[in-house]
């Protein structure tokens, strides 16, 4: 019986192997399937502005230090000034951590004690946030044991410095990577309402969604797949564009059938409901396509970017006007290259898609490395797709077959709904060290599993793992912030 509760005899039938949370995590460590991290020596180098170090808790020392897997969201009350940003910490046992700028992004703090520590018993991460501006307040969570097992605990905020514990959105055994999107259009029948999707593996990994329209009461959940295929990430249309169909914002669940893990094919798949969330209809995005990465995590089930790097090829998805509606997401290139960012679009509401375009402009070749992507837009139709890139890398892997072991944070934008994207820019403000997973706790192969990002008031909002701090000769995982303007 591992720490979380979980027998070692049971990790096959309760999909332990296939869930990306920390509490799996762990309990393949203790059980022996996969390792945790282990001490590593790496040189040093500086953070340079204006990238803003988010996760500023002191460590003491580089296994103490996993910061990674990072959700942003800005307060429309105040034009932005209060931004949130919710992550995965291991700081003992809680895998929570929660960071508050109330300058627009200038400088944010790290909440200590972890405001998610308590409230829903141990905390796993996996984390949410969102402002809800009807309601005007932020409401976070993660997954939790105190919510039926472990399930979805949330909290709410006013100021994004307080938070009190609330409701759980969902009360379950064995949920898996939760994400969550407000409906914050005046005019939408569904004004206020609150979502949240999520893999429920104590019901076959089933895809399933609830909704709320006070925070605090939650239906009960719509299974859109009985079956497992990966839950991506929620959205819908951004405040300030008028509806497309109805008279409610339409909402989006981005979710990847894995071919069963592994370096298997993926099919992009999308659902979409035009009701508030009670009936759902689905299409697939183009053609099943080959993963990015450069071999297997020691879980073999994911695929990983090397060296430490877990990643499927998941992205975000993201709405503009006039119902078009954007995803971005990661594959495999061409000529040996591990991976590129690719890009679909819809002009119709997500009932027909376009055929994927490759967004990052480098030519393709094994000497070259993009995943993990990120996508926001706003009301106008401004996008912003952002990505880990090593293009420019330097330094060389103890991994023959890697180009190199650090990156940078790039980007592309779009300020016609897609239509078409300006050069690509560099987000981050210096090559970034690669990070080490030093922290025994936590999976050896990891970096977060994603980074979700917002745009408002005529800024991207781009949150990703940085390895420029070093803790006691370890370069370790922070969350870093970049206010990007909307071109």
């Amino acid at each position: 019986m591992t720490s979380a509760g979980v027998d070692c005899s049971q990790i096959i039938a309760q999909g332990i192997m296939a869930q990306d949370n920390m509490r799996a995590g762990v309990v393949l460590i203790e059980c022996g399937v996969v390792r945790g991290g282990q001490p590593a020596d790496t040189a040093d180098l500086p953070l340079s502005p204006p990238n803003v170090q988010v996760s500023n808790r002191t460590c003491v020392n580089g296994s103490s230090c996993t910061k990674s897997e990072s959700n942003v969201w800005a307060s429309t009350k105040n034009k932005g000034k209060t931004i949130v940003v919710n992550y995965n910490d291991h700081n003992g046992n809680n895998y929570s951590g929660t960071s508050v700028s109330t300058n627009k992004g200038v400088t944010f703090k790290e909440i200590l004690p972890p405001p998610f520590s308590n409230g829903h018993g141990t905390n796993y991460g996996d984390p949410i946030v969102v402002f809800n501006s009807k309601l005007n307040k932020f409401f976070a969570g993660d997954l939790v044991t105190g919510c039926g097992g472990f399930g979805i605990g949330l909290w709410s905020s006013a100021n994004g410095k307080r938070w009190i514990a609330g409701s759980c959105a969902h009360n379950g055994g064995s949920d898996d990577r939760e994400s969550m999107w407000v409906d914050n259009e005046p005019t939408s029948g569904t004004y206020g309402r609150m979502y949240v999707s999520w893999n429920d593996f104590a019901n076959n990994g089933a895809l399933s969604v609830t909704h709320s329209d006070d925070g605090i009461t939650w239906a009960t959940p719509v299974i859109l797949n009985s079956n497992f295929i990966r839950d991506v990430q929620i959205t819908g249309s951004p405040a300030g564009t008028p509806r497309f169909e109805g008279n409610n914002s339409t909402v989006f669940v981005a979710a990847m059938d894995e071919g069963g893990g592994g370096n298997a094919t993926r099919q992009n798949v999308m659902y979409k409901s035009l009701d508030g969330g009670v009936t759902w209809t689905n299409t697939t995005l183009g053609p099943r396509f080959n993963p990015p990465g450069q071999g297997l995590c020691d879980n073999p089930y994911f695929e990983k970017v090397n060296p430490i790097w877990r990643h499927m090829g998941w992205g975000e998805p993201g709405v503009g006007p006039t119902g078009i509606v954007h995803y971005a997401y990661a594959g495999a290139g061409t000529g040996g290259d591990p991976g590129d960012i690719f890009y679909v679009r819809s002009a119709d509401n997500g009932k027909t898609w376009s055929k994927p375009i490759k967004l990052n402009t480098d030519a393709d070749g094994p000497l070259k490395t993009q995943w993990m992507p990120s996508l926001s837009s706003d009301f106008q139709g401004k996008v912003t797709v952002s990505w880990y890139d090593r293009r420019a890398a330097t330094t060389a892997c103890n991994v023959v077959t890697d180009p190199g072991c650090n990156y940078e944070r790039v980007g592309v934008q779009s300020a016609d709904n897609g239509v078409t994207f300006q050069p690509e820019i560099t987000i981050s403000s210096a090559i970034i060290n690669e990070p080490a997973q030093t922290d025994p706790g936590v999976q050896a192969c990891y970096a977060g599993d994603y980074d979700y990002n917002t745009a408002l008031n005529g800024n991207a909002y781009v949150t990703w793992t940085d390895g420029r701090v070093n803790v006691g000769g370890t370069q370790v995982q922070n969350v870093d912030f970049a206010a990007v303007p909307l071109p």
